[in-house]
Order: structure tokens, then sequence, then C-alpha cells
């Protein structure tokens, strides 16, 4: 499956559950989209409920299913809880820290800025999204983006920022300086869900 491009305040009012992190998607709207979506009301099976925490997971961070999938597998081969460990690995990819520094308002503007070569990895360029950064590594944005509006505008807007990365906003640089407790990740997903629906699946 493809990554999916389309709006997201639709799937996170489908989901009922803010894939942005903000609210906002929900805040007018807290019910499904469509004509009957202020009266669907459905009971979900152990599977529908294990799908929907997958899916929740999966479009947070922008992830194709193959990708995801592929994630998954790394963290299972990890010695931590499979659960814990897949989270951190999903928070350790390029696009998601420049979002957690604070140089773009999205992932999808993240993964914009690191797909047209506009962020480094200790120096050098890395135009991959889902590329794993290790802690420690200093994360920083070429001059030319640095000069962005969108840049910019995304560094006035932040109003807290994760205690496991640190920012120098004025030289827009950035260091992943640990890796996330699990108080510090989502809160509103149930890890344990996607680990038993890909226990189904493999």
């Amino acid at each position: 499956m493809s990554r999916y491009v389309g709006p997201t305040w639709k799937l996170s009012r489908r989901l009922g559950y803010s894939i942005l992190e903000n609210g906002k998607e929900l805040a007018k709207r807290n019910y499904a989209p469509g004509q009957h979506g202020k009266d669907r009301r459905s009971k979900q099976s152990e599977y529908g409920k294990q799908l929907t925490e997958k899916q929740k997971l999966r479009l947070t961070y922008g992830v194709s299913e193959r990708q995801f999938r592929r994630l998954f597998l790394l963290a299972k081969a990890e010695k931590e809880v499979t659960g814990i460990a897949f989270m951190r690995i999903l928070e350790s990819r390029l696009d998601n820290l420049v979002y957690r520094l604070g140089f773009a308002r999205t992932r999808r503007q993240a993964r914009q800025l690191v797909t047209h070569g506009h962020v480094l990895v200790d120096g050098k360029k890395v135009d991959i999204p889902s590329y794993l950064v290790k802690v420690g590594s200093h994360i920083s944005l070429s001059e030319k983006a640095s000069k962005f509006a969108i840049v910019e505008d995304a560094i006035k807007a932040q109003v807290s920022m994760v205690p496991y990365v640190s920012c120098e906003k004025e030289k827009h640089e950035g260091i992943f300086v640990r890796t996330p407790e699990r108080s510090e990740l989502p809160r509103d997903i149930n890890e344990a869900q996607i680990v038993e629906y890909y226990n189904r699946k493999l």
C-alpha cells in the first residue's frame, strides 16, 4: 500500500484520534466523516481494535504499510519490549526528528525538507526520510533551508519541545539526545494491540 496523501483531518475523524497530535482535527467535529457520521456506532471486534491501533500509529508517523511492517520486524528483534521498541524506532526516523526539533509544522512538511536535500546529519546530507538516526547525532538544516519562510514560521509556532532532543533555533541545528521513555510517546496508542495484530499475521 502506498503512502496516504489525502486529507489528514478526515482520517483523524474516522479513527477518533488526532494524527497531527494537536487535537485540531477533532475540535469542531468529533465524529466520523460522512452524512451519517454522527449516528454511526459500531462495536469493534478484537481484530478491529488491533487494526485501528495499528492505523493510528502508522498514520501518525506517515509510514507506508510496507515500511511499517519492516520496522515492526526490527523492533521484534530487539531485546526490550517489542511495542516500546517499535515506537522508539519510529521516533528515530529522520523526518520525525526534523518535526520534533520544530523545523516543520507537520511530519509531511518535514519529509519534504528531507527529500529535497535540505537536512544534514552529522554534517552530511541525508535525503531519505526513513533514515534511522542514532542517539547523539547532530541534525541541521542547509543554509538555504534556514531562510525558508515555512521553517521560520514553524520555529515561531512551536510551543514546547520533547525532552529527548535539544535544539539551537538560531543555528537551525539540534541533537537527538536519547531514546524517549514510554511516557514521552503518544499516550493514546495501545502498542500491545499492534503487537497482537502483527503476531496474527507473522
